[in-house]
């Protein structure tokens, strides 16, 4: 079974060695290895070039944004599964064995998803981050969260939809899952964890609560996908209507996935987590 991983890189050499480094190193021999890189101008090349030979292709042309550099790499992929992984993110050792397993077992799953975890920008973990079930009406609720970086789909699956959608470029990871579920595949949840997201000053998520022009531009825009993904599911606009709904699937992920639910309240407290996974 072969792998394809597309990582796309702008300006993010601070963490652009890990990412390559946790593909690479995986216990698993039959990784297709695509880097996406538009033009960083911050040494992110030197990097690349020094891993050139580990690396199955790299694609350094102008692109669209975050979600066109993914459609671009994985035009090129050719493995039986596939997974995203962001430059400032990173693969914990064995899980690539770990997902092609778990596709073996299942061979009825066009998506599979594990859980992961939130580090800051030195590696410490913030909290345990737990993929839950994924419908289209919990998504649009705000009732179901999925760890991007520990998602695996089959390639023809992508095609099925037509990839990401290039003008998304706030959830395009989100919206991706929610075309997929919409078009009949089967979803499926693993409960180990695969994979770490890094919170950090220029990541979208590190803006969040943040006063600058960057922040609030980053949150209009979430408003805005909010409510054209919300249309998109239920065929009428976001309005009062659909508080109840978002308070029940919100009550629903809080019972059914208590872990979740308490990491997050130790995230609301502040009470630093001193680990280190990475």
């Amino acid at each position: 079974m072969r792998f394809s991983i597309v990582t796309i890189s702008y300006n993010q050499r601070k963490f652009l060695e890990r990412a390559i480094k946790s593909v690479i190193e995986q216990d698993y021999d039959d990784i297709e290895y695509i880097i996406v890189d538009p033009g960083s101008t911050d040494g992110s090349w030197e990097i690349i070039e020094g891993y050139r030979d580990r690396i199955a292709k790299v694609i350094a042309e102008p692109d669209k944004g975050p979600p066109d550099g993914l459609n671009r790499g994985f035009a090129c992929a050719t493995g039986d599964i596939c997974g995203c992984l962001n430059a400032d993110d990173a693969y914990l050792p064995g899980a690539i064995g770990r997902v092609v397993a778990a596709f073996r077992r299942m061979p009825e799953a066009d998506v599979i998803c594990g859980h992961g975890y939130m580090v800051d920008a030195e590696g410490r973990v913030l909290r345990r981050f737990y993929s839950n079930r994924f419908t289209p009406w919990r998504y649009v609720h705000g009732g179901a969260t999925v760890m991007q970086q520990s998602t695996f789909f089959r390639r023809e699956t992508l095609a099925d939809i037509g990839g990401f959608n290039p003008d998304n470029r706030i959830w395009w990871d989100g919206e991706l899952l929610l075309d997929l579920s919409l078009a009949g595949k089967q979803i499926v949840i693993i409960n180990e964890f695969w994979s770490i997201f890094t919170i950090h000053d220029q990541s979208i998520s590190g803006q969040r609560g943040k006063d600058t022009e960057r922040a609030r531009r980053l949150d209009k825009e979430r408003q805005r996908t909010r409510m054209r993904l919300y249309e998109k599911v239920m065929g009428r606009p976001l309005d009062r209507r659909a508080r109840l709904g978002m308070i029940i699937a919100r009550i629903q992920k809080w019972i059914l996935h208590p872990k979740n639910t308490l990491w997050r309240c130790i995230e609301k407290l502040d009470i630093h987590i001193d680990t280190q996974v990475y």
